[in-house]
């Protein structure tokens, strides 16, 4: 059994052979949201556009408002209104004032704004009462962005933030990578479908959603390829398929010791190189990973539900995300938190105990799932957003003790 971290090494210097970043695409703007940039951004914009005012008031020269104080104001002409969106007109000369609003251009000859709490208006005369800074409340052009300098870095996903920079500079075609595809199957002659007739002995297949409900939520493409019987031939059929339609094939079951458990034996017959076969971690110790010629990247995961997803967590998700070209934040994300409940382990494997995480005045918590934490009950994973970790040679971690969480979700808020 390999360590979980060597184990993680091992898939991350797998992916760096994959030929995903090759294929990129272009999308407009209003359908970037959640794509990952295959090309950094420039702009041939300065931001802000041009020198603006950042409050409402009166656009002045300094040398003529810089000398008051509450008992000599200074009394200046209004010669023009902007508002935001209307280049000014009039240049100002000294005496002179114009009104303007948050946004508006700055008239040529103004370097400073007087908010407009430190003003009285009198006809078209403005009484300044009291000094301002120099260049008060004036953006500057390219005080935030300059022209043709790095926007936007490869390899980062597009959010409200990206996408707001972006339209501003008015990149409406960006260049991204394509979204990894993801099949699916699930193995086992016990599996049903959930809207099939249970009859005793059997099970539902709760894998097949579950894993397609997270593919998608990472931004990839699902496809979904059902439940395949424990037959040799068909198992194998199903998973050339498989290899051959997507990037990545995640199959559940059939990756143990037991009789009915083909998978390596075909991924072998199929051309495919097995890299792991066993993680010391609890659940989820059977983990299959092999990759092949086409540049498939196989992972073969436990089939107990719980076992699936905090494989899928642990060692898939971190794995899809470097895939789908980003550059950083592709690793699981750990944090400190004070345990609410005594977590036990075995010692022998690195365990992961599920629950749910809370941020309370500024500290985590984490509380643990009630009801036992077996790998086939599937109940109380419900509302999980963090994995309690209880590391190699560690029994028990008592509550109010510090612990490493790994989320998988946003922290619950709690005030």
């Amino acid at each position: 059994m390999l360590p979980v971290k060597d184990a993680e090494s091992v898939i991350f210097n797998l992916i760096n052979s994959l030929k995903l970043k090759e294929n990129r695409e272009k999308v407009s703007l209003d359908a970037a949201v959640g794509r990952i940039l295959a090309a950094p951004v420039t702009s041939k914009l300065d931001f802000p556009y041009w020198d603006n005012s950042a409050m409402d008031g009166y656009a002045v020269r300094y040398e003529d408002v810089k000398d008051i104080n509450p008992d000599s104001p200074v009394t200046l002409e209004v010669v023009e209104e902007i508002p935001a969106g209307y280049p000014p007109k009039v240049t100002l000369k000294t005496g002179q004032a114009a009104r303007i609003f948050t946004g508006a251009m700055m008239p040529e000859g103004s370097d400073t704004i007087v908010i407009q709490e430190n003003t009285q208006k009198e006809g078209n005369k403005v009484q300044i009462l009291s000094s301002p800074q120099p260049q008060e409340c004036v953006r500057h052009k390219a005080s935030f962005y300059q022209a043709g300098k790095p926007m936007l870095p490869l390899g980062i996903q597009l959010g409200a933030a990206e996408i707001a920079v972006l339209a501003t500079a008015q990149c409406t075609e960006l260049t991204v990578y394509r979204r990894p595809r993801v099949a699916i199957l699930s193995t086992g002659d016990e599996l049903i479908s959930p809207n099939t007739p249970l009859q005793p002995g059997q099970i539902v297949d709760s894998n097949q959603y579950a894993l397609a409900s997270a593919v998608a939520q990472s931004g990839a493409i699902p496809i979904s390829l059902g439940i395949i019987p424990d037959r040799p031939e068909e198992l194998k059929s199903a998973i050339a398929r498989a290899i051959d339609s997507a990037d990545m094939v995640l199959s559940t079951g059939g990756v143990s010791v037991g009789d009915y458990d083909y998978v390596d034996r075909i991924l072998a017959e199929l051309g495919g190189e097995i890299h792991i076969r066993s993680v010391a971690v609890k659940p989820g110790k059977p983990l299959t990973v092999a990759t092949f010629a086409n540049s498939c990247l196989y992972f073969g995961i436990p089939g107990n539900p719980v076992s699936a997803l905090v494989s899928y967590w642990r060692f898939v998700l971190p794995a899809l995300k470097k895939l789908s070209g980003l550059a950083n934040n592709y690793q699981p994300v750990f944090v400190k938190a004070i345990t609410r409940h005594d977590l036990r382990a075995g010692g022998k494997r690195e365990t992961y105990l599920w629950g749910q995480l809370y941020l309370v005045h500024g500290r985590y918590e984490f509380a643990l799932a009630g009801g036992s934490h077996s790998s086939g009950n599937l109940i109380n994973l419900a509302q999980t957003n963090g994995l309690a970790l209880v590391p190699v040679g560690e029994k028990l971690i008592t509550a109010g003790k510090e612990v490493q969480i790994m989320q998988v979700a946003s922290p619950l808020y709690s005030y």
